[in-house]
């Protein structure tokens, strides 16, 4: 069975996000200098967050929401107004943030779309997705685009029998080995990880070993060799 589909991820596989996110947890710990230590400050900021996926979901409006509960707590329930104010406004600045799309993924994507059926799988806010596939000028290339709330084994076969001729024959690539490699191949799809340098803690998870349908890509322009690859060896 050849591959028929191709799934891809957003952040940090087709644009830059996570740079964004440290940069603004840099002006979090500025902000809170006199209340903690950074290494402290940034260890309660990722408790928080892992607290609060649950509730609010990935994406800048929940990461704001947790920077101001870390705040409160190590400001012991009373955070200066300058500094919410300050939080605010940062995530304000993410959410309008310019969109910087990988190198050679305009090139990749339109390689792929002549062949396959491109299809977004992305998590995150609905809104702040949506304005950054529009803002990237990708959107045009992809069959569909899924913004889901996780990311896991049923997600991928849901999404492959909807938009394609399910996750045997599919492949999805991005640059989360929690989210976009394991749950993938758990689905039956085949998986391709491309690693961005810098990784969420969230995100991590150790590569399967051996696997036939699993592949490490240094960069996306060596993606389409590779799907072609395994869609004439299936």
């Amino acid at each position: 069975m050849p591959v028929t589909t191709v799934g891809l991820d957003a952040d940090d596989t087709l644009w830059h996000n996570e740079t964004i996110f440290r940069l603004s947890q840099k002006r979090f710990a500025e902000l809170l200098a006199d209340h903690a230590e950074e290494p402290v400050m940034m260890d309660r900021l990722a408790q928080v967050e892992r607290r609060n996926l649950r509730l609010y979901g990935y994406g800048v409006k929940g990461f704001t929401l947790s920077m101001l509960e870390t705040a409160m707590e190590l400001c012991e329930g009373s955070a200066p107004p300058h500094i919410v104010r300050e939080i605010l406004a940062a995530g304000r600045e993410m959410l309008v943030h310019p969109v910087e799309t990988l190198p050679g993924v305009t090139e990749v994507l339109s390689e792929l779309a002549e062949t396959y059926r491109l299809v977004l799988i992305t998590k995150g806010d609905l809104m702040d997705q949506e304005r950054k596939l529009a803002a990237s000028g990708l959107g045009d290339l992809f069959a569909a685009v899924e913004i889901v709330s996780e990311k896991d084994r049923l997600t991928y076969e849901r999404v492959f029998s909807r938009h394609g001729t399910g996750a045997a024959e599919a492949v999805m690539a991005g640059n989360s080995m929690k989210s976009d490699v394991l749950p993938a191949l758990e689905a039956g799809a085949f998986a391709c990880h491309i690693p961005y340098h810098i990784t969420w803690a969230h995100e991590l998870a150790d590569a399967p070993q051996n696997h036939r349908r699993y592949v490490s890509l240094s960069r996306i322009s060596e993606l389409p060799q590779w799907v072609t690859t395994v869609s004439k060896s299936c």
